[in-house]
């Protein structure tokens, strides 16, 4: 997939992703608005990565370092461009970051029941830790 142009994503893309999340990825986060995206571009502008082909937005993950561990949200490809290696494209540059940034292990969200999700993820040499359950609580605005 020689046209396939990776690059981070910068304040201008960010209605852009929140539309394509709409069409390319399984469920909603808290996060998932303006506000949200912008603050993590404004934090980290190389946290969000995005896969164009041919100029349309085609994939994402979020590859977020707080300096103790690598962490990966939101990696989605659209729908009619999966199976290509647009999602294995997209971990590369994620995971060349995490090594830049000297993590280690990188962790993914995945839901439980997005058993697509599971195949790539595991295509891509990652496995569930199931000694470890994720506790959220949701903070006041």
């Amino acid at each position: 997939m020689s046209d396939l142009r990776i690059r981070p994503a910068g304040h201008p893309d960010i209605d852009a992703v929140l539309q394509f999340w709409r069409k390319a990825a399984e469920g909603t986060s808290i996060s998932d608005d303006r506000n949200g995206v912008e603050r993590l571009v404004t934090r980290d502008p190389e946290a969000l990565i995005l896969a164009e082909l041919d100029g349309e937005l085609v994939g994402t993950v979020i590859a977020g370092f707080d300096g103790w561990r690598c962490h990966l949200y939101r990696l989605a490809v659209h729908p009619d461009r999966r199976r290509r290696g647009i999602g294995g494209a997209l971990l590369t540059a994620a995971e060349e970051r995490f090594v830049r940034l000297g993590g280690r292990r990188g962790d993914a969200m995945v839901l439980t029941a997005n058993e697509d999700a599971h195949h790539a993820w595991r295509a891509a040499g990652y496995a569930p830790e199931e000694r470890w359950r994720r506790w959220v609580k949701p903070l006041p605005a």
